[in-house]
């Protein structure tokens, strides 16, 4: 019996929505594109490293400069500091060079840093990192140092070209920096990402799980993927869902609430404020602990009607953004976009800034106390 209704089943993981939809009489409108993806259609499995798989000492006496102070640059740093490694910063002169200071830090400028470091972290933005390379890392990136990045843009897509006399490796907290600090002192961690791209001294590998445990992602789990994986996955992401996706989908409800008479306060409090309390739900157990966690009206409605509002067109556009990552099509545009001075970029930023949304939203957090000191 099971057999036959697996076999004429709709093969699209929606088969109680379509039998509903015949059911009332109407077509489904689950689109057709592969969406049972099961746990026993894994092709893979990534390899993961903890604690115990580290050999510290491939660190241990080795001169770290970490080139950046901001958000990753300061948390890695810090961890790295506290785990009883050699932390040097290398910066332009400005307030981070004062705050790297003020917290303990040896300060150079970036090809001083560079001149004297075994390993070499390169935690600038990634439209930056590729002059900074090329005018100050480059001229002082010595037979036997290290390389090391926590995104594969510059590599992955050709901006920076290592010497082939180098180790060059990836170690990507999957977190923002405050988080990567935040997690290492209270004892835990925050996920990491490494990847080798060159392993000319045989002990790369070594060398970036040893890092990894500095920055206290080895309490957590560190997976091994090399730097397309990463760089597309993580671009893919940021535009599709993380960033792109989720502001995309919150403006257009906001929208449509107020263009069909609704107040904008309660639009906002719907569709962008209540995202947390969802998103935490999923970040803590996945869908199916968000589907515990509410009524079994928002349920029904999360399983027939959210397929309608990401159906065929969103997926078809999801892979035209990954098309465009993975052809280099969208590295090129942002490559661009930088060298005339990011007109796109300020527009469209300043657009979402003046949007009723954002000024609906400023007007609630005053209300509530606990936003007031992060104003």
């Amino acid at each position: 019996m099971h057999q036959i209704v697996r076999d004429t089943a709709p093969q699209d993981g929606n088969q109680l929505h379509h039998c509903l939809m015949l059911l009332h009489g109407r077509k489904s409108d689950i689109p057709s594109f592969p969406m049972d993806i099961r746990r026993t259609q894994r092709s893979s499995m990534i390899q993961k490293y903890y604690d115990n798989d580290v050999d510290p000492a491939a660190i241990a006496k080795k001169t770290i400069a970490v080139i950046g102070y901001g958000s990753q640059g300061r948390g890695q740093a810090l961890n790295l500091k506290d785990s009883g490694l050699n932390v040097i910063i290398g910066l332009r002169p400005g307030k981070s060079w004062d705050l790297a200071k003020s917290e303990g830090f040896e300060v150079f400028e970036v090809a001083e840093a560079a001149k004297k470091a075994d390993v070499i972290q390169i935690l600038i933005p990634d439209e930056n990192q590729a002059a900074v390379y090329r005018s100050f890392i480059g001229p002082n990136l010595t037979k036997g140092k290290v390389l090391m990045f926590s995104h594969g843009f510059n590599i992955h897509y050709g901006q920076i070209v290592p010497p082939a006399d180098v180790d060059v490796v990836m170690v990507a907290p999957k977190g923002p920096g405050h988080m990567v600090r935040r997690t290492y002192t209270e004892g835990m961690g925050v996920p990491a990402l490494i990847a080798i791209h060159q392993d000319v001294s045989g002990n790369a590998r070594k060398v970036a799980l040893a890092y990894a445990q500095g920055i206290g992602a080895t309490r957590a789990v560190v997976l091994e993927t090399n730097f397309r994986e990463e760089t597309e996955t993580d671009l893919f992401g940021e535009q599709a869902v993380l960033c792109g996706g989720i502001t995309s989908l919150i403006r257009a409800g906001f929208e449509t609430l107020v263009e069909a008479g609704y107040a904008p306060e309660m639009a906002y409090l719907e569709v962008l404020h209540e995202t947390k309390l969802i998103v935490d739900l999923i970040y803590e157990g996945g869908f199916t602990k968000m589907r515990s966690a509410i009524s079994n009206t928002a349920q029904y409605g999360d399983l027939t009607r959210g397929p309608r509002v990401i159906g065929q067109e969103s997926y078809m556009a999801m892979q035209e953004v990954l098309e465009e990552i993975q052809n280099g099509t969208f590295a090129k545009e942002w490559i661009l976009e930088n060298m005339v001075n990011r007109p796109t970029f300020t527009a469209l930023t300043r657009a979402d800034e003046e949007h009723l949304i954002e000024e609906v939203g400023a007007e609630i957090r005053a209300m509530m106390p606990q936003f007031k000191n992060k104003r």
